[in-house]
């Protein structure tokens, strides 16, 4: 399945970002999945990364985490890879829940942009802009 151009682009939020960055990406009009929408609380918390990966690869979702490390891990790797995940992560563990929202909120467009481009590939999101970072 292919993404139709018509189709607005979905976002999936790891478990690694609060609910406050769910919560100001639908107030700028994004449609965003948190892992407790998907899989309910309970459940999101024991998920292994390489069953969510593939679920959102597979639902074409851009994901949105901070764990900056799934890209250096076999086993994510093989997932991003297996389901064609486009991936947009925060490298600065240090910013609060508002900053990373901002950073989020701020590099929006060039987000969509980007993830009008097949994965798989994982991009670090900066102040005011996007660094490949794999492959």
């Amino acid at each position: 399945m292919s993404r139709s151009t018509e189709q607005p682009a979905e976002f999936f939020v790891d478990r690694s970002l609060g609910k406050s960055i769910v919560l100001g990406l639908r107030t700028v009009g994004l449609t965003v999945y948190s892992m407790a929408d998907v899989y309910g609380e309970r459940r999101a918390q024991l998920l292994t990364d390489e069953v969510w990966l593939r679920d959102a690869g597979q639902r074409e979702w851009i994901v949105l985490t901070k764990d900056d490390a799934i890209r250096r891990r076999p086993a994510e790797r093989d997932a991003l890879t297996a389901a064609a995940v486009r991936a947009f992560c925060l490298t600065n563990s240090n910013l609060r829940g508002v900053q990373q929202t901002e950073r989020f909120v701020a590099n929006r467009h060039r987000i969509l942009r980007q993830a009008r481009k097949p994965g798989p590939y994982i991009y670090g999101v900066y102040e005011h802009s996007l660094k490949r970072l794999w492959p």
